[in-house]
């Protein structure tokens, strides 16, 4: 019995004929056509202002860190159930990660209670839209503009899920994505600074495209910009997308099918859609009973030679969260939630043949 792996990273096939071209034509360092031609993919399909590819979703949410131009001992408000690189970024950048709680029906922030956690050093909201699945941005957008905040979207998990008709990463001040290792710029008075972060602090985009003389270290700055080479396998993968995201869907949707007995029985929870959002089909989860039912079914899978993962440990609860934040207000669903969930395989690819043992196998676990 073959083993039913977590993931496989997509490949299409013309991922290597555009890095040939961009290798052929001397063209690896970056700021290439296939660079332009992925932040103009991006820019017109979410409706961006500016797109800037960075090397990864991490130095893409460390360049929207730095554009929030946080002072040492400011606050970031920012839920705990995410990967560390959310709050490494700000971080870096001087600020305090303030965590506040998650609802347990997206696991996403709970925006009733980022209010509260505000003070008279917070500048910024950070909302994760876990398994591409978006927060309550009208709340949050609201919020942020009665307090003067700045929001910044880690859509890492979100790229082509949609709010209210609007893209996933469009919606705050700055929007970070990570699969595609894409930077959104939602502010146009930013577009200038972050060209200047991306490029080592240096004035070198305008340069080249003939706007200054020559090209100085005007601010500060880091290596942001990715290689030629990953821009063009990215290109490859960007004419693919619709294709990609229906395949995954198809797995997702099959999932959600199969395990709803399993919910109406009271036995398991499924994700959970709101009104108005259109998910990517990023990940497909289930929620067990506890921690103790969730580790027997990984064990269980495992033993049939299929591999289940838990996500997350809380950040708040980690030795670097206690040691550079503090959480706000009760822990009411975060940790709880969190150790109920498991993500079943779910990629590009994935057979039918073995999508269907995932399903059999589970169903016989709670049976």
């Amino acid at each position: 019995m073959e083993r039913i792996v977590f993931n496989i990273p997509p490949f299409l096939g013309d991922e290597i004929k555009y890095m040939k071209e961009a290798a052929e034509n001397h063209r690896i360092c970056g700021d290439g056509p296939f660079t332009a031609k992925c932040d103009g993919w991006f820019e017109e399909r979410f409706g961006a202002k500016k797109v800037l590819l960075t090397t990864s979703g991490s130095h893409a949410l460390e360049m929207a860190a730095l554009l929030c131009n946080i002072s040492p001992g400011e606050e970031v408000i920012l839920p705990s159930y995410t990967f560390s690189s959310t709050a490494n970024a700000f971080i870096l950048a001087g600020a305090v990660p303030v965590f506040v709680d998650i609802r347990p029906d997206t696991m996403n922030i709970d925006e009733k209670k980022i209010e509260e956690a505000i003070t008279k050093k917070t500048r910024v909201i950070v909302v994760v839209h876990y398994a591409g699945v978006s927060c309550e941005m009208d709340s949050i957008i609201d919020i942020a503009k009665r307090h003067d905040l700045l929001v910044v979207e880690d859509a890492a998990q979100a790229v082509m899920s949609t709010y209210k008709g609007r893209n996933l990463g469009t919606i705050g001040d700055f929007g970070c994505f990570s699969f595609h290792e894409t930077k959104l710029v939602n502010d146009g008075k930013s577009e200038l600074k972050a060209e200047i972060i991306r490029e080592k602090g240096t004035n070198r985009s305008q340069f080249f495209r003939g706007q200054v003389a020559k090209y100085n270290w005007v601010d500060y700055g880091s290596s942001y910009l990715p290689s030629e080479l990953g821009a063009a396998y990215l290109w490859g993968q960007l004419q693919h997308a619709e294709k990609m995201q229906a395949d995954r869907m198809k797995s997702w949707e099959r999932y959600y099918e199969a395990f709803l007995p399993l919910q109406n029985a009271g036995k398991v929870m499924l994700p959970v859609i709101p009104e108005g959002c259109v998910h990517n089909a990023h990940m497909f989860y289930l929620k067990c009973r506890d921690l103790s039912e969730r580790t027997a079914y990984i064990d269980h899978m495992k033993k049939e030679n299929i591999m289940c993962v838990f996500h997350y440990v809380p950040l708040h609860s980690a030795p670097a969260g206690l040691k550079y934040g503090r959480f706000n207000g009760k822990d009411e669903y975060t940790t709880k939630e969190s150790e109920r969930l498991v993500r079943l395989p779910l990629y590009y690819g994935l057979t039918e043949e073995d999508r269907e043992r995932v399903i059999a196998r589970t169903l016989a676990f709670w049976q």
